[in-house]
């Protein structure tokens, strides 16, 4: 196993002083003891002795995206509190899964550590690189080796859309997985047959919400978005950005509702909240927003 101290001593952020790495891995132990006093059976917490790795899930992904979210932002102390959040999901998986003996968090970081020496042979070896995309081709295929697979060129299209499918999020693995099948000419000839797609695959949706069971219909559902995201392809448009786009902007209009209601929302008329939602419209539309 590769040493990771024998590449790193030397080549340490020398930016960082003595004091400061020893400040921060006593913040990092402190995080550690926390998390385990939050998950001890003697005076721990009941909803975090309740939760599981699986239960943990949605946490991680949802503090992920406000990490995204703060950096956006270029709000510095809202980037921090929210990677400490991200960090937390990371020891909290550590901890769970330390108390049953599967791995530890020195397990993980000393595997990310490695992981990244070999990955880079080009900074910890003798190798030399031209571009960042031959930086990209050493690490796909250093990536393959190690998970015993054929290289990047050789792997069958199913088995990289498939990965796209179980790691990304819906819409960007969509859009992925319709890029990739493109490029290797799985396309329509022009447009109208991505409109005549996305049309039939409305009709299918309709027919299954009137005679189809549940599942028949959240199916139709999955076939009617890959239709919208070809729509979205075709036209060089991001639809993750556009329904982040259309979730600011219904919330902006509810802000503009409440701020001149004197009650709340639901004791308004469905006739009264959609004058409202109007005139909130409007309004934003002549702030430019």
């Amino acid at each position: 196993m590769t040493n990771t101290s024998d590449y790193l001593g030397s080549a340490r952020h020398e930016s960082l002083s003595t004091s400061d790495k020893v400040e921060t891995l006593a913040a990092l132990q402190e995080l550690i003891e926390v998390v385990a006093k939050l998950r001890s059976p003697n005076g721990g917490c009941p909803w975090d002795l309740a939760q599981t790795a699986e239960t943990l899930t949605p946490y991680v992904i949802e503090e992920a995206y406000e990490v995204v979210d703060a950096i956006k932002s270029g709000d510095q102390k809202a980037i921090a509190e929210e990677l400490g959040d991200l960090l937390l999901q990371v020891v909290l998986q550590a901890q769970i899964a330390s108390e049953s003996g599967q791995f530890s968090l020195k397990e993980i970081t000393q595997g990310i550590s490695q992981k990244l020496i070999r990955r880079h042979p080009h900074v910890f070896g003798d190798v030399s690189v031209a571009s960042v995309d031959e930086v990209r081709q050493n690490w796909e295929q250093i990536k393959a080796a190690e998970k015993g697979e054929p290289s990047p060129d050789a792997q069958k299209l199913s088995s990289k859309l498939g990965r796209y499918g179980r790691t990304l999020p819906p819409l960007t693995a969509a859009m992925k997985i319709s890029q990739k099948a493109a490029a290797i000419g799985f396309e329509w000839e022009n447009i109208q047959g991505v409109w005549d797609k996305f049309h039939e695959e409305l009709g299918e949706f309709e027919q299954a919400l009137a005679d189809e069971t549940p599942a028949r219909q959240q199916a139709e559902l999955g076939d009617l978005l890959f239709a919208v995201i070809q729509l979205a392809r075709w036209h060089n448009l991001d639809p993750s950005a556009g329904l982040q786009g259309t979730n600011q902007r219904f919330v902006q209009r509810l802000e503009k509702m409440e701020a001149v209601c004197d009650r709340p929302l639901s004791d308004y008329s469905l006739d009264e909240l959609e004058n409202l939602w109007q005139q909130a419209k409007a309004q934003l539309a002549k702030e430019g927003s």
